[in-house]
């Protein structure tokens, strides 16, 4: 019997046969979980998971960002595959094309409606002056549903099989599997916005009902199969770290992660697993899967020099010493009048954060193959079988 996390829902896995209970009460019973076989993707959120929204709609990522694995920047904050990549991957479907990209973009498995910096709610900044995507998740959901009405449209007025080949098939937008992560950024807002922890946290709540709202906009167009994932240690993040010189006792913990910010995070984590948890009888189609990406990640980081990492705190490109920064792929000046290019480390792959904020191939599918698995999913189920709902 595994217990998973909070103990609402217990699962009991014989070979190939499933109990099922909720709060102590078997709703189901005794039946063959059978792997799901997803046509597509449908992705939403932020730069963890975005694929080249932001580039296509601002302006294109530089190089060094790509170069382990397109050997080109390819619209992702890394300088390689991201963990959907390696979702996708495993579910033998092809990487997915931005929504917002125009060129050489295929749609027949699934679209990415992710863009770098968005966010749950709307926040009242623009992207010029404090870098915020103006493709917030409910815009995203926007962009789905516009995207399905037209494929539809289009799919059904084609002629030919090639009129057809790069749409997605309309019978399959509620067989596809659905994946959501994004939180990280309202949080960050939240810091830089508010005077605070107390405010910090008192807003929460909206951020969460927010979030639910959105998914029950897209349960209500015909998803119905969702794999979410929670948001990472913010706290250990070294753009967050690397200013810290001298910290009070108790402000950092064992692993040099702030703890305040990390606390966010988890109370974040704590609210989204509750109203999933509410929404899987709400929503008595759905297939609704938790994945604790911050526990996966804190793991690593407290973990890496163990699983074949550098320092957790080292940054792979850019130049932050001295009081100054340069950022991935940019030239500076610095104050003493030499000029910096802020390049890419020597092996990548022994790095776990490409450029402080962002993480590495290397640590993406180190992530990705932790929780395909289900081994921090709730229910305890892989990805392969996350089209069955266990209320």
């Amino acid at each position: 019997m595994i217990n998973s996390l909070l103990g609402i829902v217990v699962v009991s896995i014989v070979g190939f046969t499933i109990t099922v209970a909720y709060n102590d009460n078997v709703i189901d019973s005794t039946e063959v979980i059978a792997s799901c076989d997803f046509p597509a993707i449908y992705n939403f959120g932020d730069s963890n998971s975005d694929t080249g929204g932001i580039a296509a709609a601002f302006y294109p990522m530089a190089a060094p960002c790509g170069e382990s694995y397109f050997h080109r920047p390819a619209g992702r904050g890394s300088d390689g595959r991201l963990i959907i990549d390696f979702i996708a991957e495993y579910l033998g479907v092809p990487q997915l094309s931005p929504y917002l990209d125009t060129l050489g973009t295929s749609y027949r498995h699934g679209a990415n409606f992710a863009t770098g910096r968005a966010t749950i709610r709307r926040i009242n900044e623009s992207w010029f002056a404090n870098g915020v995507s103006p493709f917030p998740l409910d815009i995203q959901v926007e962009h789905y549903t516009q995207f399905k009405e037209r494929t539809t449209y289009f799919y059904n007025q084609g002629k030919e099989e090639s009129d057809k080949s790069r749409l997605a098939i309309p019978v399959e937008f509620s067989k596809a599997l659905y994946t959501i992560d994004i939180g990280q950024n309202d949080i960050s807002a939240a810091f830089r916005m508010l005077p605070n922890m107390e405010q910090v946290r008192a807003i929460i709540p909206d951020i969460i009902n927010q979030f639910a709202a959105q998914l029950r906009d897209l349960y209500k167009k015909g998803a119905r199969n969702f794999w979410i994932h929670n948001t990472g240690p913010i706290g250990c993040l070294p753009v967050a770290t690397i200013k810290i010189k001298d910290p009070a006792p108790g402000y950092l913990d064992e692993h040099g992660c702030i703890k305040d910010m990390n606390d966010i995070a988890i109370v974040f984590n704590k609210q989204l697993f509750d109203i999933l948890t509410k929404l899987r009888i709400e929503l008595q189609q759905a297939a609704i899967t938790y994945v604790d990406l911050y526990k996966t990640k804190y793991e690593l980081i407290s973990n890496a020099k163990n699983q074949g990492f550098e320092e957790a705190s080292k940054i792979c490109c850019g130049y932050h010493e001295n009081g100054e920064n340069v950022w991935c792929g940019n030239k500076k000046r610095l104050n003493n009048g030499t000029e910096i290019y802020a390049g890419s480390c020597n092996n990548p792959s022994t790095v776990i954060s490409w450029d402080g904020v962002h993480y590495t191939e290397a640590a993406n599918h180190w992530i990705a193959n932790y929780i395909l698995n289900a081994s921090l999913s709730n229910p305890t189920l892989p990805i392969t079988k996350a089209c069955h709902p266990l209320h």
